[in-house]
Formats: structure tokens, sequence, C-alpha cells
């Protein structure tokens, strides 16, 4: 799954799904020519020649992401802001899917806040920075704790991988919203190394572990740990060059930290590749209706 575009489309009301329905309807029909006058059987076989007319017009394929593009929004916590040299990186993992498979996504991503209900309706979010952070409040706990109890992906990026103040910080929080969860290594045997291209290792500005790690639920990683700087090797200038040298690998490197930023993409759109997420906003945002009934919830929380 390398090289020009991918595709993943899903028909939507096409022929044969609608001639199926058709044909279930002759059922009925056929019991109504045992008693019907032939004027009431011509005329109920006229409506059902004239349904598999129009069923057999070929209609519009949706591509997924219609209502799905891509959108890397950078989350917040407390009082941090989304600046620097790295505020240009979101925009470019947009461009670099786009440009790299028929995936569409947003070109300028908004950040979104920890404790916001605007966290619920996208699937995705990107937790960066490069020290240490304050606790995380109730509300940014719980927060968290519903986005990804719908299902919702995030990957945690140390910007300052040689310290690992963050990744610490991000991980002793990540534990109050996930205390049955801990992150475990992953590398080429899953599936976020295989979504789009084959990749023998993660990197980023910095070369760092081969692995990432991860909170594994239901098989599938759901909080990602990158200690190599993803953003760093994304980010983009004003003028259009690299905003952060990549070492120690240069721009061969940089190319490897683009396929690995495409891959985390499609693996949020395309579950185990095959399963496109079309719905997957409306139905984060269903469940989320759905998750509105009374329950237990931290003390000044709604």
């Amino acid at each position: 799954m390398a090289g020009g575009g991918l595709r993943l489309t899903r028909q939507l009301g096409a022929a044969g799904g609608s001639a199926c329905r058709g044909f279930a309807a002759a059922g009925p029909l056929r019991r109504l020519a045992a008693a019907a006058p032939p004027r009431r059987l011509a005329a109920a076989a006229l409506v059902l020649v004239s349904a598999l007319l129009l069923a057999a017009v070929p209609r519009p394929a949706r591509a997924f992401g219609e209502e799905g593009a891509w959108n890397p929004r950078p989350l917040l916590t407390g009082n941090a802001r989304w600046e620097g040299v790295r505020a240009t990186a979101p925009a470019r993992w947009s461009f670099e899917l786009e440009r790299r498979t028929s995936a569409p996504a947003r070109r300028n991503p908004t950040t979104v806040r920890a404790d916001d209900p605007a966290l619920l309706a996208e699937p995705f979010a990107l937790w960066g920075g490069e020290g240490d952070i304050p606790p995380l409040t109730e509300r940014e706990v719980f927060g968290l704790r519903r986005f990804l109890a719908l299902g919702g992906v995030l990957f945690v990026d140390d910007f300052a991988p040689g310290s690992g103040a963050f990744g610490r910080a991000a991980r002793r929080e990540l534990a109050r919203v996930l205390p049955e969860g801990s992150p475990i290594p992953i590398g080429t045997e899953n599936v976020v190394f295989r979504s789009f291209y084959l990749l023998p290792r993660a990197v980023g500005r910095v070369e760092g572990p081969q692995k990432l790690s991860a909170i594994v639920r239901g098989g599938m990683p759901q909080v990602i740990f990158s200690d190599h700087d993803l953003a760093g090797a994304l980010a983009r200038s004003d003028g259009g060059g690299p905003s952060v040298e990549v070492t120690p690998g240069g721009e061969a490197q940089r190319e490897r930290a683009f396929r690995l930023a495409v891959n985390i993409a499609m693996y949020v759109l395309c579950s185990n590749y095959k399963d496109d997420q079309v719905h997957a906003p409306f139905l984060m945002r269903r469940r989320a209706v759905d998750d509105t009934r009374p329950r237990t919830a931290p003390r000044g929380v709604p």
C-alpha cells in the first residue's frame, strides 16, 4: 500500500443493494398475483419495474472523509498555547497526507482544549510539549477520559526527548485518565507501522528509540507516545523550508518522519486498513450524546 494515491470509497445506495431490496418486494407481488385483478397486477408490475430501473442507475461514490477529514488538532491543557517553531506542524501533516494519499484533510487545523466538549467532535488530537506540565484539572481528566472512551486516538509527542520531561509528565497525567492502562512498546508488528507505508522503525526530528509506546485498548493502540519530536520534523518556516534541523539523518530522516505521520493518520482514518471511517465523527457525536446520561462525574463537571 505505498506509492501513488490510495482511494478508499464506500458506494452509498449502490445498485446492488437497491436491487436486493427490489427483489425482496417481489414476494408480496407474487402473492398479490393470485388474487388481484389483471389491471391492479399490471399497475403493481409497472411500479416494480420503475423501481428496479432507478436502482440500476449508478450513484456517486462518496470518498471516506467527506464528513471525517483528517484533522490533527493540537490539544491544550492548563495555560498552554500552540505557538513557536512547531506551530505549522499540523498543517504540514494534513498537506503531506493529501499529497501522498487520497484522504481529505483540513489544511488549517485548530486547537482544542482538554476540557472543551469540542474535543469529542473529532477522533484525533496531538498533545505535544517540551517540559514538565502542571497536573490536569478534574475537568481535563474527565474530558480526556470521555474522548478515549468514545474511541478517540491521542498522539503524545515529546518535543525535547533528550530531557524527556514532557513525556514523563504526560504519562503521569494519563495514568490518572486511564488508571487501568500502561504503555507498552509497539514496533513493526503493529498496524501503525503498516497502515500505508511499511516502516522499519519510528523516527522524527531525532532518531530516538526504534519503537513507539502505546496504551492498547481492545487490541488497538489508543494513546500513542513518541520520543522522537515528530512535530519538529513536520514544521515549516514562513518561507516554506524546514523550521527545525533533523538529526542525525537529515532530509532522508525527515522523509521517514513524514511517512510515520501519514501512517498514523491512515491508522486513525482506516481501522485495520479496510474499514473506512467516513462516519467516525458522526458516531463519536452520537455516542457523546448517549454518554450524557446521568452518571458519576468529578465534582464541578456537568
